[in-house]
């Protein structure tokens, strides 16, 4: 479908019964987030928010909420776009090739930018404080926009086919910010924005930042889309929207999208930078205030019927989530033809998606062993750890495809119990020291700072596994409540975290009591501040354990010992999963909030059968 901008996308979404209108007054600060994210619970509707305190401007979010509806807003176009997606060797054949590839070619030359000025006139200036001040979690450090298309262009080679679209997070207000003449940058260096302003750096030359919201949804998909080589996020949105992408320049020599709702235009001057943060991230934490990069602002457009575009990261499963599951649709798993003997890779999003990594690969190396063991599949998972996105994990839990040709890594439970069931954890597990995690992960000694570990599991099972805890247990005084989560994983509660000598004395005694006999058909222990909510769900196992470790400081095991500077164990790993004073908060609702959120559920209200 077509759609020429955000408006004509609700419109849609809103005849066929895809969007409900919000029309009570709603507080941008939490309240606005809380319905939203009651509603995503419900795997309800997209909500266009009619009446915002502070703005005049309406807000439209969840519109990503189901992959029903992101299927439906795209129900034209996917066929044509996963064929030009799935030519990642070369995509620029389908230009070169016409003939041989007709309708990819096609897609292709149609979806390609069109400059033109005219779109200059449908657009009006505003300020950053009159656009909707959208606080989503009580500690954020102010507004954010959540939902937006960062463009840089390089340096080197100016113009849109050689420019970055990403959606980076930008603080609108708050901390030691300017109003309406500073917002905030918050990326990563490795990503393409990163790469831009390290050579304007270079060049002694300030960034030109232009961030657009709204547009037609092909655009914000463009933005996250991981793209193959020669293929720009801007082509990809014309194509993925069956309409090119259109743009122009202002008078400052800023790129402006003319369908976007709303454009700030600004620049990162080198080695300016202001706190940013605290932001309740898709982890399920807060991602702390640190030192990102300025952005000055020169303006601040918008269309006629401009609508602000929003979504709310939280815990998973979020509006996120189905945003991934889309892209996934879209590309299929473009890394099995990257990684030669990679079958299948899963990032957990129940475990906040980096922390944790499922992988299944080949296991050919060995076939003359007496007893088949990881060899090809630690190779494999070399390269998954050195690959983009998935070099910011800390857990991979990778098995050989010949084990079990019906194994999947999204059934976690029974993925987790048949790598379990054949880890030798003499030999098996893999530690990688002193390196580099997410941004948003603060289970590590700093910002950015961390470790990792390869759980590689080949050959026959080596154990059985147990549903319940172990008749005849007996724990150190300071242990409680003790609880199976899945076969062969135990979950203990324990005293609160309090520095790491206490931790490992505890782990000591844990050790000195543990009969390795009646322990056998346990194959992974966490320690947990709560036992009871950590064992109640997979999820909840997989959230507490990965996202409140870290690999190389958190995991112990029975019988432990170093030979040869590789660390192995007798027994069971442990997993001290417990929080520690230098984690990040976990994000928490408000009560008062959810009563008033309660109603709009009401007869006559807005959403009175939704939530």
């Amino acid at each position: 479908m077509g759609y020429q901008s955000l408006a004509a996308c609700v419109n849609d979404l809103e005849k066929h019964g895809h969007l409900v209108r919000i029309r009570e007054e709603v507080d941008p600060y939490l309240e606005m987030a809380a319905i939203h994210l009651r509603v995503y619970e419900k795997q309800g509707p997209a909500l266009l928010f009619e009446n915002i305190r502070g703005s005049r401007f309406p807000a439209v979010s969840n519109l990503f909420g189901t992959l029903e509806r992101s299927r439906f807003m795209f129900r034209d176009t996917l066929p044509r776009v996963e064929q030009l997606v799935g030519l990642r060797s070369d995509p620029a054949s389908a230009l070169k090739k016409p003939f041989q590839l007709p309708a990819t070619a096609f897609t292709a030359l149609t979806a390609l930018p069109l400059r033109q000025r005219a779109f200059k006139n449908a657009f009006s200036k505003t300020t950053i404080s009159a656009l909707p001040q959208i606080v989503n979690w009580p500690m954020d450090g102010g507004p954010f926009i959540t939902m937006p298309q960062v463009y840089t262009e390089d340096v080197d080679r100016p113009g849109i086919l050689h420019a970055n679209l990403g959606m980076y997070r930008i603080q609108l207000a708050g901390n030691d910010y300017q109003q309406d003449k500073e917002i905030g940058l918050h990326y990563q260096i490795h990503r393409g924005i990163g790469v831009h302003q390290s050579r304007a750096n270079a060049k002694g030359q300030p960034l030109k930042v232009s961030i657009f919201v709204g547009g037609p949804p092909s655009h914000p998909l463009a933005a996250v889309m991981p793209l193959p080589e020669g293929l720009s996020e801007m082509t990809f949105a014309g194509a993925l929207g069956n309409r090119r992408f259109r743009y122009f320049y202002d008078d400052e020599g800023f790129c402006i999208s003319a369908d976007a709702d709303f454009v700030i235009t600004g620049t990162v001057c080198p080695g300016e930078n202001k706190p940013e943060g605290p932001f309740g991230d898709h982890l399920g934490y807060y991602s702390l205030t640190h030192p990102f990069p300025l952005m000055k602002v020169h303006n601040v457009y918008h269309r006629k019927d401009a609508i602000w575009s929003f979504t709310v990261v939280g815990r998973p499963p979020q509006e996120d989530t189905s945003f991934g599951a889309l892209i996934h649709e879209i590309a299929g798993s473009a890394l099995p033809r990257e990684i030669h003997g990679l079958k299948e890779v899963n990032a957990v999003d129940a475990a906040g998606v980096h922390p944790l990594l499922f992988a299944i690969g080949s296991e050919r190396y060995t076939p003359y062993l007496s007893e088949r063991r990881p060899q090809e599949i630690l190779t494999i998972a070399n390269h998954i750890l050195g690959k983009n996105q998935l070099s910011l994990a800390k857990y991979l839990f990778i098995a050989a495809q010949e084990d079990n040709e019906q194994l999947h890594t999204h059934d976690l439970s029974a993925f987790l119990q048949h790598v379990l069931t054949r880890m030798d954890f003499r030999r098996d597990l893999h530690f990688h020291t002193r390196t580099t995690i997410d941004t948003l992960d603060y289970s590590g000694d700093g910002l950015n700072s961390g470790s990792k570990v390869v759980f590689a599991a080949a050959g026959e099972p080596k154990r059985q596994l147990s549903a319940v805890v172990p008749a005849g247990l007996k724990l150190p005084e300071a242990f409680g409540k003790v609880k199976t989560a899945i076969p062969g994983v135990m979950v203990i509660q324990a005293p609160a975290y309090h520095d790491a000598a206490a931790a490992a004395n505890e782990i000591s005694q844990l050790n000195a009591a543990a009969d390795p006999e009646l322990l056998k058909e346990i194959a992974l222990i966490v320690i947990c501040d709560d036992a009871d909510f950590t064992a109640n769900n997979v999820n909840n196992l997989v959230w507490v354990t990965f996202t409140r470790s870290n690999p190389a400081a958190d995991i112990h095991g029975i019988g432990a010992f170093i030979k040869d500077k590789h660390w192995g164990c007798t027994g069971p790993v442990i997993i001290d999963a417990r929080k520690k004073p230098h984690h990040a908060p976990e994000l928490i609702r408000v009560p008062e909030v959810e009563q008033r959120v309660d109603r709009l559920g009401r007869a006559g209200a807005s959403l009175y059968g939704i939530i």
